[in-house]
């Protein structure tokens, strides 16, 4: 227990955990955006179910952490490049990588081609509460896989890496809801961290063609950006307030529209007046 006492231990583990903070508010985020497809009585039970599998394969993986690791013999090689020679940990990057990209770049999409219309609260219709938690933790798997890389670059203690994950899953179950309600509120927020999971998934991509990224280099833009965009959301809340109006947030599109509402907005505009 002597790295109780270490101080540097304990710069390394307030290090980690802020940057398992930073993850875990993008990981609510894209699980509160895989959550309002489902109605709105289900939604919070799926956010913390989907954190709850985040925290148990975060800590399965870090035990398993030195395995994943190693796994550098390769697998295959494309050409006489040393940066093409793939190896399973490559391979297990690349994939993850390439999946929080298709998934974020598809988001975005939908936000800004889908259809028109907002969240009615009850939910996509098809869309069941076990396909939600399928996809929950496809991305769990992805986020969970990059929290472990990084926790090992930075700690030797596994007591450590654990806690650091624990506290900042515990913080973000805390908080999930709240974390919801404020994104579906802000959708400049949304876009922002969904930007996020295309930078980390890029992260991935990058390591697993043995290009090496600092991770200081990846959250302390993050971190930046996410600071700008908190002064800007405070500016703009004083001066509608000094103006005394209210700012009614602009509603993102979505792929997912309920059927009256899709109805409405193919018929003809004589046919919707007359209604």
């Amino acid at each position: 227990m002597d790295f109780l006492t270490s101080p540097e231990i304990w710069i390394a583990f307030l290090t980690l955990l802020a940057l398992e903070l930073v993850l875990g508010v993008d990981n609510v985020v894209f699980i509160s955006i895989l959550a309002n497809r489902l109605p709105e009585s289900q939604r919070r039970r799926a956010r913390l179910v989907g954190l709850s599998l985040a925290l148990v394969m975060r800590i399965v993986l870090l035990f398993f952490a030195s395995w994943i690791v190693g796994l550098t013999d390769t697998l295959f090689g494309i050409g006489p490049w040393e940066a093409l020679q793939i190896s399973g940990r490559d391979l297990i990057l690349i994939l993850g990588g390439a999946f929080l990209i298709y998934k974020a770049v598809t988001e975005i999409h939908h936000k800004l081609e889908g259809e028109e219309g907002h969240d009615s609260g009850s939910g996509r219709a098809g869309t069941t509460f076990s396909k939600v938690i399928l996809q929950i933790v496809l991305i769990d798997v992805v986020f969970s896989l990059d929290s472990v890389i990084t926790a090992v670059g930075m700690v030797d203690e596994l007591v450590v890496m654990i806690a650091a994950v624990v506290i900042a899953i515990g913080a973000m179950m805390f908080l999930a809801d709240r974390i919801g309600r404020f994104v579906d509120r802000h959708p400049t927020v949304k876009m922002l961290c969904l930007a996020f999971l295309v930078l980390i998934g890029a992260t991935l991509l990058a390591e697993g063609f043995n290009v090496h990224v600092s991770k200081g280099m990846i959250y302390g833009p993050i971190a930046f950006a996410i600071g700008v965009e908190a002064l800007n959301l405070v500016y703009r809340g004083r001066a509608a307030r000094r103006a005394g109006r209210y700012e009614e947030p602009v509603h993102l599109r979505s792929k997912y529209v309920e059927q009256n509402e899709a109805s409405t907005l193919s018929a003809p505009k004589g046919a919707v007046e007359e209604r």
